[in-house]
């Protein structure tokens, strides 16, 4: 077994599976899809730390691959099915998204940095994710072009309540991130149901903000 092999049996074993990560099928996806792939070379021997790993390079804003166990979690509450369509938010350079291919039929992603967009899609077609469409977009206002959805997975946190994304979400659609709209921070699941929307926490969890999803500060006379 190779090292990266090594280690991501290790990040299954040691991180994923001891949060109550029972899903098989997510398990399964994360055991498959090479972590390191996705994280720039100079980094790649953090590519499989509990840790939101910045993938940035450069200058460009700051663009982070979300814990492990944060996305691991939070997609199992989604319940994604083989049949689902699935929206990813902020999808980085393409990890998240990798991992819900191997769960769902069809998915669309989005990052607002269109240079790492068109880079998320090639490591993706590279390592056999042909289910998966990337395209540079705000994540405050996602795909509606490609809606509605059946899940929405947010690949960072969002300091306001994100309603367009809301709005593409078919009746009985969840929506799954991590909620900084008050302190402390928790991973939340949003279900629509014929234009309302529940809202349950599921664990106190910390992410970075998407950009774009950030608190307009208040005015202060």
């Amino acid at each position: 077994m190779s090292g990266f092999a090594t280690a991501r049996q290790k990040m299954v074993d040691g991180q994923v599976r001891p949060s109550d990560v029972t899903d098989i099928r997510i398990l399964d996806a994360m055991l498959a899809v090479p972590r390191e792939a996705f994280v720039p070379e100079n980094k790649q021997a953090l590519a499989y730390l509990d840790l939101d790993l910045d993938v940035s390079e450069g200058d460009a804003a700051k663009r982070f691959l979300i814990k492990p166990v944060v996305l691991a979690k939070m997609l199992q509450a989604a319940e994604i099915k083989q049949g689902d369509r699935v929206l990813v938010v902020g999808c980085a350079s393409g990890y998240a998204a990798a991992v819900i291919a191997r769960l769902a039929t069809d998915v669309s992603a989005i990052e607002s940095d269109s240079a790492l967009a068109a880079k998320a899609q090639a490591i993706l077609a590279n390592n056999g994710c042909g289910n998966v469409t990337v395209r540079p977009a705000a994540s405050g206002y996602g795909d509606a072009a490609r809606g509605p959805y059946d899940v929405i997975v947010l690949n960072g946190a969002t300091e306001i309540v994100p309603e367009h994304l809301y709005a593409q979400l078919r009746s009985g659609g969840r929506l799954v991130g991590v909620f900084a709209t008050s302190q402390p921070a928790r991973a939340t699941i949003v279900t629509a149901s014929h234009g309302d929307f529940g809202h349950r926490t599921l664990f106190d969890a910390t992410a970075p903000v998407l950009p774009g999803m950030e608190r307009v500060p208040a005015f202060v006379f």
